[in-house]
């Protein structure tokens, strides 16, 4: 064998063969590889979800301690026994996403042109969705924008980005205009091609006469903000 490596470019002493092959794993190596195949038992029995954080508090409860025998496991060893094994958690994106846009051609026309100046009140509502970090983690929260007054009409916040966050808002808008006893029957709901726009709850919750429901063509929410 060392002929053959030697043959080939690589020098191996007959020394250095003997001792590899007679090598006997030691201690840590013991316990590295029970660890990794309990680590990976435990990532494939949570749905390939835990990180090393939650792999560490795991594989250190008492159940768990007793089964595997070999004592407290330290973070760090956790993070080099889950690299060796090539398992990871799912990465958390930093910001989450808030426009999940729909086809061109299944959005109402847009009748705003980006012309955002209205004569009076009630002419134009502008509404969006937008995210804010918290201490339990991101929030999403959806609005309407008088237009004429740049005043906040409605508001909802949601730990869920479902259609129901856009109709609690808009109700919440079209409820206190008409308790003002304003009228909002040349309104222009205005948005962008997100999906909670175009939900039928949303069609049913638009209930005044003839409203105009209206969606930005354009995908980028600044679009739907007016400019001063």
């Amino acid at each position: 064998m060392c002929r053959v490596l030697k043959d080939a470019g690589i020098k191996i002493a007959p020394s250095t063969y003997y001792a590899r092959i007679n090598h006997t794993p030691s201690n840590r190596d013991k316990r590295d590889e029970i660890l990794m195949n309990y680590l990976n038992a435990l990532f494939t029995s949570n749905f390939y979800v835990y990180g090393a954080r939650k792999l560490h508090a795991l594989i250190n409860k008492d159940h768990h301690l007793a089964s595997h025998g070999q004592g407290h496991v330290a973070r760090c060893t956790v993070e080099r026994l889950m690299k060796k094994a090539s398992i990871r958690g799912p990465v958390r994106r930093k910001h989450p996403n808030t426009t999940y846009t729909v086809k061109k051609e299944q959005c109402p026309a847009d009748l705003v042109d980006r012309n955002f100046h209205v004569p009076a009140p009630n002419m134009l509502w502008v509404a969006d969705i937008t995210y804010v970090r918290t201490h339990v983690g991101w929030v999403y929260t959806a609005f309407i924008t008088d237009a004429y007054s740049r005043r906040i009409v409605g508001w909802k916040v949601s730990a869920f980005m479902y259609t129901d966050l856009v109709v609690d808002t808009l109700t919440m808008a079209i409820d206190a205009r008409c308790r003002a006893g304003q009228r909002i029957d040349q309104l222009i709901h205005h948005s962008d091609r997100g999906v909670q726009y175009r939900g039928e709850c949303l069609m049913v919750c638009v209930w005044v006469p003839d409203p105009h429901k209206e969606i930005d063509q354009n995908d980028d929410c600044g679009t739907t903000r007016p400019s001063r």
